[in-house]
């Protein structure tokens, strides 16, 4: 096992890892920008690292920053979290260059799986259902692009190959709008992500987003830790997530969970990861691979009784898995709600000092914060505050734990998505559960509208 692990990141993932070294005997090193100096993980760290001013590119961002404060501070590995370089092929690639550890799968893996028509590809000869739609790269060249929208039929997205967050895709419903369509995108991509390939596929015009969570060890062993239904987003940004997913095929859902660690085997992938799919008429279509820790994550954990943060670190030392899909037992609902520093409806974020802070606790409640009172939310970075999560036996008795948690949930200075979390858990179709993940885009546009 490790003595010393650099955490790359920051906010409220940094603080999980942390917990997570401290509670395996592992000293921690934490990197920070200047924005960052007072944030609880600095201080609890056992040592800490300024890596550069508050811009994440002069910080987070900063490889050789990063990979120099792992040299002076006698890591031997660095979880790079969620976000920033956790999924940064040539930062896993420098890492493992500089004689550390890359608590993740190999650069080559993140590589092939990163690129949406790679991992698709790869996705079918594995046997894992995709999306209809083209083997390779969209054509520059308009036939060609008119050939293939007509071969999988409108309505179509074109997304970035490279792409992920929500951002590089349109979806394109007319002939007459597909070239500029993707012309848009191919320059959205190229400016995002610094490469202009664009895909098209086949749009489901009513799926929900599904995800399945693996594990899997240096030794070609994998397992899954079943589903979240992570369907409530606002542009492709997920606001509530639960686990297991309500009113699926359970033939269905068994055969895709079974896929995902076959796909795990025969990739010799490594480390956590998570299959994303749309499932629509009681069908799975794979659309990406996350090859990193998910901010969702806690629903997993609460409804197997399994660390996922730890089990990342055993499988990067080396260790088998200590549990076979046999061994792996669910029991209870799980649900998450991100809280933001936002306005709950405009969604324009909310900097500044938290001036009173009190989170909830009682009977199934789990909240993974960073904030305290009196802490100052940078403006440089993502609004997530943290999580509150609720478990209960049923579906029912979680959602009535986290309707108190919410209530007693004071956060003043700043404002916060909260209100828009309190709203959702009273909505019928929430609790009917089962919403696609046009719902709450909907939703919101019609509120928008009665203003």
């Amino acid at each position: 096992m490790f003595e010393k692990i650099l955490i790359a990141n920051r906010g409220e993932v940094a603080l999980r890892i942390q917990r997570a070294c401290r509670e395996l005997g592992i000293k921690t090193v934490v990197v920070h920008s200047e924005a960052d100096r007072e944030a609880k993980y600095v201080k609890l760290a056992d040592e800490s690292v300024c890596i550069g001013p508050p811009p994440a590119a002069a910080s987070y961002l900063n490889i050789p920053a990063i990979i120099s404060a792992a040299e002076v501070t006698d890591a031997e590995a660095i979880h790079p979290g969620w976000g920033f370089l956790a999924e940064n092929a040539d930062f896993a690639e420098r890492v493992e260059q500089s004689g550390f550890v890359f608590i993740g799968p190999r650069a080559e893996t993140i590589r092939l799986l990163g690129d949406k028509v790679s991992a698709k590809n790869a996705m079918k000869k594995a046997g894992v259902p995709v999306v209809p739609g083209a083997d390779g790269p969209l054509p520059e060249e308009g036939s060609e692009a008119v050939k293939i929208a007509r071969s999988i039929g409108y309505p179509v997205i074109i997304k970035a190959a490279a792409g992920g967050g929500g951002r590089g895709m349109r979806v394109v419903h007319t002939e007459a709008a597909l070239f500029t369509a993707a012309q848009v995108t191919r320059a959205e991509a190229q400016a995002a992500f610094g490469n202009p390939a664009v895909y098209m596929e086949k749009f489901l015009e009513n799926p929900r987003h599904i995800e399945f969570q693996v594990l899997a060890d240096k030794h070609r062993n994998a397992i899954h830790l079943g589903e979240r239904d992570c369907s409530m987003q606002r542009r492709h940004q997920k606001v509530i997530e639960e686990a297991p997913a309500v009113h699926l095929n359970a033939r269905a859902r068994f055969r895709i969970a079974e896929r995902c660690a076959e796909a795990c085997r025969k990739l010799g992938y490594h480390g956590a990861g998570t299959f994303e799919f749309l499932y629509q008429d009681g069908e799975f279509y794979f659309i990406e691979i996350n090859t990193r820790l998910q901010v969702e994550h806690p629903v997993t954990e609460l409804i197997t009784g399994l660390d996922i943060v730890q089990l990342q670190i055993r499988i990067a030392a080396g260790e088998k898995l200590p549990l076979k899909q046999r061994d792996v037992v669910f029991r209870g609902h799980a649900i998450e709600c991100r809280v933001n520093a936002e306005d709950p409806y405009k969604f324009t974020p909310s900097p500044g000092r938290i001036t009173s802070l009190h989170m909830p606790g009682g009977p199934g409640i789990r909240v993974d914060s960073h904030a305290y009172n009196g802490y100052f939310v940078p403006p440089h970075y993502d609004s997530l505050l943290g999580k509150i999560i609720a478990y209960g036996d049923t579906r029912e008795q979680a959602i009535a734990r986290l309707n108190i948690a919410l209530s007693e949930t004071v956060i003043e200075g700043v404002k916060t998505n909260v209100p828009l979390h309190q709203e959702l858990l009273h909505d019928a179709a929430f609790l009917r559960g089962g919403t696609s993940i046009h719902y709450l885009e909907q939703k919101l546009a019609k509120l928008a509208r009665e203003e």
